[in-house]
């Protein structure tokens, strides 16, 4: 069995008309649910044994935020193929990890992120920094692929988390 945190990147800002959005980094509120999100995955036990995110500066800066306040002491690998991609490239990327990992984080950008728990799981809104927790019937990452169905155990949405 292996486990997959979906995490959207928390909110960002467009205070900067000039940055590519690449670029764009964090708001206010983005800084704030990113370590609450965080605290909710130490609380839940749920600490992962690797977190992928995307090259994105609002990914990045969600990933260190959350890696920080839940104690994860690991690499974030950051991958430019989870900037805006569909459910299958985040696929593909997971199909390629060590089997040594169970419990994986990825952080990327909807509508790849609700495409991708619809695809695992079933369908929910992904808003900035919502949490899903989904088990997967796999024992290696090579065995996932579009026709997996896991189990979408939990969603957390920033705005319920203290």
């Amino acid at each position: 069995m292996k486990t997959l945190l979906i995490l959207r990147h928390a909110k960002s800002s467009w205070k900067d008309a000039g940055l590519l959005d690449h670029d764009r980094p964090l708001n206010k509120r983005g800084k704030r649910d990113a370590p609450r999100v965080g605290r909710l995955i130490l609380q839940q036990r749920l600490v992962p044994d690797l977190i992928i995110s995307s090259t994105a500066k609002r990914a990045r800066s969600t990933a260190k935020r959350v890696a920080k306040a839940c104690g994860y002491g690991g690499e974030i690998q950051s991958t430019p193929q989870l900037y805006h991609t569909p459910a299958g490239i985040y696929i593909e990327v997971l199909n390629n990890l060590s089997d040594d990992y169970s419990r994986v984080m990825v952080i990327g950008h909807n509508p790849g992120m609700e495409e991708l728990v619809a695809r695992l799981a079933r369908s929910c809104t992904m808003p900035t920094a919502a949490l899903a927790n989904v088990s997967l019937p796999i024992d290696k990452w090579s065995a996932l692929d579009g026709a997996t169905k896991g189990q979408l155990d939990e969603v957390w949405y920033p705005r319920n988390l203290v």
